[in-house]
């Protein structure tokens, strides 16, 4: 895969919300269908890597190609880096892949799918306004022009992403 063409997205919402287990579960149904998944795990203070039960521990183990985990300062793959990275630079990075997922990164450039569950969070939405491409768990106000999935329906998921941001690329 030319990473010029590498899908990102990033994967939002509000603390509490799933968003781990939820991408846990979807890297590896994709990866059961053949797609090859790095991830990006945002963080904003510092961290350890690889630490059993901890986030990238647990993506790996679920199927991901590459994990990272990024955060101020620095980046597991390990680099070092000045303020916070770019997930396309760490993306461009991950050789192999179809495909990155971000987890977090709610203020970035690319497309975002967001993980909603009543009672966690705020009302409002966690993703960028003309970014949000669908929505897993309940929908609020301002988000019923894109897809709705619920959060077990992770075989829709992985179809829609397919189709969505896949399709030419594994053709």
């Amino acid at each position: 895969m030319n990473n010029s063409t590498l899908p990102v997205i990033s994967i939002v919402g509000w603390a509490n919300t799933g968003k781990t287990t939820f991408l846990e579960n979807l890297v590896a149904e994709l990866r059961s269908r053949g797609v090859r998944v790095g991830v990006i795990k945002h963080h904003r203070g510092p961290f350890e890597l690889d630490k059993p039960g901890k986030d990238t521990w647990r993506l790996a183990r679920a199927g991901a190609v590459c994990t990272a985990i990024a955060g101020p300062g620095k980046v597991g793959l390990v680099i070092e880096m000045e303020g916070d990275p770019d997930p396309g630079a760490i993306a461009a990075l991950m050789s192999g892949v179809d495909l990155v997922f971000t987890e977090g990164y709610k203020k970035g450039p690319y497309p975002q799918l967001e993980v909603r569950r009543a009672g966690y969070g705020e009302e409002r939405p966690a993703a960028r306004a003309g970014q949000l491409v669908a929505v897993v768990g309940e929908r609020s106000p301002g988000m019923e022009n894109v897809p709705c999935f619920d959060v077990g329906d992770i075989d829709a998921v992985a179809n829609f992403i397919i189709e969505r941001f896949l399709d030419k690329v594994l053709d």
